[in-house]
């Protein structure tokens, strides 16, 4: 199975770039059918998360203080398959604050899920809502959340 292989290539690399990730999940998938893929990388003492994306994952960060500005950011993918045809890839680096929680959800959750998230819930309640409220019928879905909570020093 292709996600399997994904998670493999990842195995034991969580120090590499998201960059040199996905080209290591690129050649360990091209046997296969491919896949989409989001990666993010949070560096908790600089306190900021890097990502990319390669096909139709949608990604967002939620900021925790209703006064940042944006209030959402996305992760900026690009078309294509990882293991198959991998487009030019593009990072973007954001800083983070103790409370923002990041939200990767794939094709199978319609992209409006982030309009009436409450971060005052768990992650885990906030993963259970996007699916129950914004699954398709027609897909498989999956939805990743989580919550910086800062580092101790």
């Amino acid at each position: 199975m292709a996600a399997d292989i994904a998670v493999a290539s990842l195995g034991g690399h969580a120090q590499e770039s998201v960059l040199s990730l996905m080209r290591r999940c690129h050649e360990g998938l091209k046997a296969t059918r491919g896949v989409v893929m989001s990666l993010a990388s949070i560096n908790a003492p600089d306190r900021t998360v890097t990502w990319v994306g390669v096909g139709n994952v949608e990604g967002r960060l939620l900021r925790a203080n209703a006064h940042d500005r944006p209030a959402c950011e996305a992760v900026p993918w690009r078309g294509g398959v990882v293991g198959y045809q991998l487009p030019p890839l593009r990072t973007s680096m954001l800083p983070i604050r103790r409370g923002d929680t990041l939200v990767l959800a794939t094709d199978g959750i319609r992209a409006s899920f982030a309009e009436e998230l409450s971060l005052r819930d768990p992650p885990q309640q906030i993963a259970d809502h996007i699916l129950a409220r914004f699954g398709k019928d027609t897909d498989d879905a999956l939805v990743l959340v989580a919550r910086f909570v800062g580092c101790t020093p």
